[in-house]
């Protein structure tokens, strides 16, 4: 076949990854979902695995939206009215009336002039970076910024490329100071939550940072902060890391996908940013958006986060994330500050992780370890998610199968 060579070097690297622990196998397909009962939350069939009901502790759907009648009403309603797909790029005819109602709230909740829908917060930070950076920037990145952050910055090519150590204001300052001798332009890129620990950046110190430097350099110093993880989730109403520091970024890029429980990205910024993001990011001009049901589904759920409903979907979710905290410290196990729904395990050792994992499957929880090069060598963890459908029971659960893991 005229392939067989490079299907034979693809499968030495696929051994290979499975020789050092790395490759991730089988997907988990889920194949249906049992709504809550009693004491319990919803639990979730696998394809395989019969009638089996498995508590998931491994969703980014951190306020249990996905399930939500009023996002489901929603979709269903915009599909009804609509169809099922934009049937265009957005420049030439896939922009429907669902798309700009979720543009305009999501401005409006983050408190911004204007927002830009992407097909996903990888395709908005894909986007957004390569077109804000030139041949005269400095880019400065967080050593644990997500993956999209550091492909962005490879596509877009800067004059000069910066990584410091994870927060670490100090190192950051001192290269702010160096990139003002040959830059005209510097763009501070940061996650809000940084998904491997469910830390955040200090956002406020970052900032002020930045305009202490902003004079320095001819076009600005930019602040860009993806809080994907954030949004939704961390903040007293759900506005995130910006809520939580007191500070907002120049440039805020975060998801439809995780705490708001639909599909999608976007990026919220001045009128003229956006204008110009409009004309010029290729993963906008060039790709379709999410569908007419999916912006209304995500307008449904900024409106339901931004009221009572919300709120009190907020303060549940703390809840579950202090009751699962202050389980792993009463077990003796090892994990990170912060109130974050992200909780990892720490448990250092790859096998160890793979035999965790597989003893909270047999004891229908559903979890992720995370192995080198996720993680550092020496960082491997299992990622808990702890979300707001989640119940005290599910908790305790999950917390009893640990228990029981020599």
């Amino acid at each position: 076949m005229p392939q067989d060579r490079l299907e034979s070097v693809l499968s030495s690297e696929l051994a290979r990854l499975g020789a050092e622990g790395r490759r991730k196998g089988a997907e988990t397909v889920i194949a249906g979902v049992l709504p809550p009962d009693g004491a319990r939350g919803p639990r979730f069939l696998l394809e395989g695995e019969g009638d089996t009901p498995f508590l998931r502790m491994n969703a980014n759907n951190y306020l249990g939206l996905s399930l939500r009648a009023e996002l489901i009403g929603a979709e269903h309603a915009a599909v009804d009215a609509l169809g099922t797909g934009p049937g265009a790029v957005r420049f030439i005819s896939g922009t429907w009336s669902s798309h700009r109602r979720l543009e305009q709230r999501l401005a409006a909740f983050h408190g911004r002039p204007a927002a830009l829908a992407f097909s996903s917060a990888y395709a908005t930070m894909m986007g957004v970076l390569p077109a804000l950076i030139t041949a005269d920037t400095a880019v400065i990145s967080d050593a644990l910024n997500h993956n999209c952050i550091i492909n962005a910055i490879r596509l877009a090519r800067p004059r000069e490329r910066h990584v410091y150590r994870h927060n670490d204001l100090v190192e950051l300052e001192a290269l702010l100071e160096q990139a003002a001798a040959r830059c005209h332009r510097a763009i501070v890129v940061t996650d809000g939550i940084f998904s491997m620990r469910g830390d955040h950046a200090p956002l406020a110190e970052i900032v002020a940072i930045a305009r202490r430097h902003d004079r320095a350099f001819a076009e600005n110093v930019v602040v860009v902060v993806d809080d994907s993880h954030g949004v939704g989730a961390f903040g007293a109403t759900g506005r995130g890391t910006e809520e939580h520091e007191g500070a907002a970024a120049d440039i805020l890029i975060a998801t439809l996908g995780k705490a708001f429980g639909v599909n999608g990205g976007y990026v919220a910024a001045s009128a003229t940013v956006i204008a110009y993001l409009r004309e010029t990011a290729p993963f906008y001009v060039y790709s379709n958006p999410i569908s007419p049901g999916e912006a209304a589904a995500a307008d449904a759920a900024v409106a339901l986060v931004d009221g009572a409903p919300g709120r009190a979907l907020l303060a549940h979710l703390r809840a579950m994330t202090g009751r699962f905290r202050d389980g792993l410290a009463r077990l003796g196990l090892e994990t990170l500050p912060g109130s974050h729904p992200i909780v990892p395990l720490m448990v250092r050792d790859t096998p160890r992780t793979a035999a965790l994992v597989a003893h909270l499957r047999a004891h229908g929880v559903l979890a992720t370890g995370l192995n080198f090069p996720v993680v550092p060598r020496g960082d491997e963890e299992i990622r808990f998610q702890v979300c707001a459908d989640h119940t005290p029971a599910d908790i305790d659960a999950v917390l009893d199968a640990l228990a029981g893991f020599a």
